[in-house]
Order: structure tokens, then sequence, then C-alpha cells
């Protein structure tokens, strides 16, 4: 039931006619022996939303690397994920202290709103950098799509990182603003990172602003942090 339940299968059926067979091996071949035309039924099938369409599924596929797929296409990955009207749980987040929060679809497209409205407000534009110091939290992926929204760049590292290996990263890329959680827990300790936040905010001279995500305390002290707000106050 599961099977036949699946998308791979509603894929095969709405491909029968290129299909020599209705299996997965017959898909897999098909994949492989006319590429343009598998993908091209790949991109209708998912319902990929394109600001411009493409002219050409494939060109000089034999070359690796080299080839060009698409080419003339273009898109918002924050597009294609929130751009339809599902509704239940979008997100689920869980940690080691069975702490659990979820987020419906709903909840989840109303924030990226307001986290873009905030950015696009500070004035990140497209090509822009923001950057996550971040435990992976339901926040940090909102600030990721939000980001991607206005065609800005997201790079992020995990809190375990020391200040220079952050800097190894962000200091190439000059992100305008930075996101962090004021710390993570791991096997059952918990791990202030602010004072790495706050070294990595002190050799990063363009950022604008720091949004702090509270995890390891309802109310982390962020007074030493230059232009640094809460997440929460992004959501008004």
């Amino acid at each position: 039931e599961r099977s036949a339940a699946s998308n791979m299968r509603s894929f095969i059926g709405a491909n029968r006619q290129q299909l020599r067979g209705d299996d997965y091996s017959a898909l897999y071949a098909w994949s492989i022996d006319s590429p343009a035309e598998f993908w091209a039924a790949v991109w209708r099938f998912c319902g990929v939303k394109a600001a411009t369409p493409y002219g050409a599924v494939l060109s000089d596929a034999a070359r690796m690397p080299g080839a060009k797929w698409f080419a003339g296409a273009t898109l918002n990955f924050a597009a294609n994920l929130l751009d339809h009207d599902a509704t239940g749980t979008a997100l689920v987040f869980g940690n080691e202290r069975d702490d659990r929060t979820a987020l419906t679809w709903q909840e989840l497209r109303g924030q990226v709103a307001s986290v873009a409205a905030w950015l696009r407000a500070l004035g990140v534009d497209r090509g822009d950098r923001v950057a996550a110091l971040a435990a992976n939290r339901p926040e940090i992926v909102v600030a990721m799509l939000a980001t991607a929204s206005l065609g800005a760049v997201w790079s992020s590292c995990s809190p375990d990182f020391g200040a220079d290996a952050v800097l190894d990263r962000f200091g190439q890329i000059a992100p305008k603003v930075l996101f962090v959680t004021d710390g993570y827990f791991y096997n059952g300790k918990s791990i202030d990172t602010l004072m790495t936040v706050r070294a990595v905010a002190e050799r990063l001279p363009q950022l604008a602003a720091i949004v702090i995500v509270p995890y390891r305390t309802a109310e982390p002290d962020f007074r030493a942090l230059p232009n640094a707000t809460l997440f929460r106050d992004l959501l008004r």
C-alpha cells in the first residue's frame, strides 16, 4: 500500500507511455537512455515554479564537467518550498533533552514572511550574505528561507566551531546579518556560545545586526553584542 501510494508510483503512472515496463527498473533505464526527456518530466511532475522558463533541458550532455541543465530558467528556492496551500505540520524539532516544538505550514509561511520583511527593511538585497552560527532549530530554517526569498546568500556554521574556524568561513563572505543561538546542548551539557559570537562579531565590521535565538535560556544576556535583537522581535 505504501509503494502504491508513493510519488514514484504516481510518476511512473504519469509517464507510462515513455517506459518499457511498469517498475523501478524501467524508470531507471529511461533516466539513462533519455535524460533530457526524463528530467523534463520530473520538472513537470514536481511542479517546479520558475520565474523564467528554461530554453533547453540539457545541452553538452557528453561533457563532465560542462553539461548544462535547464539553461535560462530562474527560480526562487523558498518560493518552491512555500508557495502552496498545504496545511498540517511542516517542521518538527526535538533534542537530547526531549524538548519538542513544531511549526505548521501556515506558521512557517508567516514567520518566513515576517523575517524577510525585517531583513528587507534592514537593507538586505539580492546577493547580500546572511550567516548563522547556530544550533539546528526551526528559527534557523525560517531565517534561511527568508534569506533565500530575497535572493540573498545563506551560509551557516555549527555552534561548536571556535571563533577562528567561524571567521575562516564568514570572513570571506562579509555577512550583513548574523543569526545565532545562545548555545547548544551536547551529551547532557549546556554550552554557552555567546562569547564566541562576540569574538566573531568584533572581526566582522560589516555586520548590521545580530539576531539571537534563545535556546539555553529563555532570556539570554546579549548586552555585550552590538546591534543585537531577539528573534521573536522580528515576528512582530
